[in-house]
């Protein structure tokens, strides 16, 4: 599907080549001994990494082609970008929860036909809604997964991280260039989707070809569209609110465990200091009745 400009932009005013891929065939270096080279593998699964291994891995690989006079793809190796750490959480998503991404793909897919055919003037809104629910539906299980894969690794599970993971999740479900790139499970960074994307309803129109909107379905698809807008405002707001509750919480349980920590080793203090007073005293007046019978 090509489309005349992209419905979705990277954060930090960077931009992402969608179709670019990791060049193939090159081997994958063992960084623990240079000279021994692993079976020929694709050097996108270096994104398949724990992150702390990237960059060695990466510079192990573009040594070993520069070593046998692959310079070119020695130097495009050493160009692949290490991702962050929102995007490396969809990356391992997308390796290990196959089943669960088809289906964000798949909830995507319905929510724009259904957005396309309201449009067009023959779409049930409560079809749109249903589209909407399940694909958001389609996030948060993910997002949820996201967080246990960053928690096992010893990342920070911070609020704005997950909530780039969810936008990237949102993004793949809705655009399909997007998709293509978290598809391969080599994206460097989070993405982020503006709107449902004038390509979908380009392609759904000329399957009604003849008729022409009425003017109160144009404005209850304007207003349907406000109305998403509103709703994935909101959405965004309260998860952000609901994980830096969670945070909270976090917080306070680790403040309880410390202060019982701290009452117990304080408990055990007063009890060693009675228990060394008290043998303090038995000793002192040992030596005093020591002192009077001589």
């Amino acid at each position: 599907m090509a489309l005349s400009a992209s419905p979705y932009s990277v954060k930090d005013g960077e931009t992402t080549s969608l179709r670019r891929r990791a060049p193939t065939g090159f081997p994958v270096v063992d960084t623990a001994s240079s000279s021994t080279l692993r079976p020929a593998m694709d050097p996108h699964d270096l994104y398949g990494l724990p992150l702390d291994r990237f960059v060695a891995e990466r510079g192990a690989l573009a040594k070993a082609l520069r070593r046998e006079g692959r310079r070119e793809e020695a130097a495009e190796v050493a160009t692949l970008r290490k991702p962050s750490v929102a995007a490396w959480a969809v990356n391992q998503l997308v390796r290990t929860q196959r089943r669960e991404v088809a289906s964000l793909f798949e909830a995507g897919d319905a929510l724009q036909r259904a957005h396309c055919e309201l449009l067009a003037g023959g779409g049930d809104g409560d079809l749109l809604r249903e589209a909407m629910a399940r694909e958001r539906d389609a996030v948060s299980g993910l997002a949820e997964k996201a967080a246990g894969l960053l928690s096992s690794q010893g990342h920070e599970l911070t609020p704005t991280t997950l909530e780039r993971v969810s936008e990237t999740l949102h993004a793949a479900a809705l655009d399909q260039d997007a998709r293509a790139q978290v598809r391969d499970g080599c994206v460097h960074r989070e993405l982020r989707h503006v709107g449902l994307g004038s390509s979908a309803v380009a392609e759904a129109r000329p399957s009604r070809v003849g008729r022409t909107p009425r003017r109160g379905d144009r404005n209850k698809a304007r207003q349907l569209e406000a109305a998403r807008k509103a709703e994935t405002d909101a959405r965004r707001v309260a998860g952000r609110a609901a994980r830096e509750l969670q945070a909270a919480q976090d917080r306070r349980d680790r403040a309880a465990d410390s202060l019982r920590e701290a009452e117990d080793a304080l408990r055990s203090a007063r009890a060693r200091a009675e228990e060394t007073a008290a043998a303090h005293q038995r000793a002192a007046d040992a030596l005093d009745r020591s002192s009077r019978s001589d």
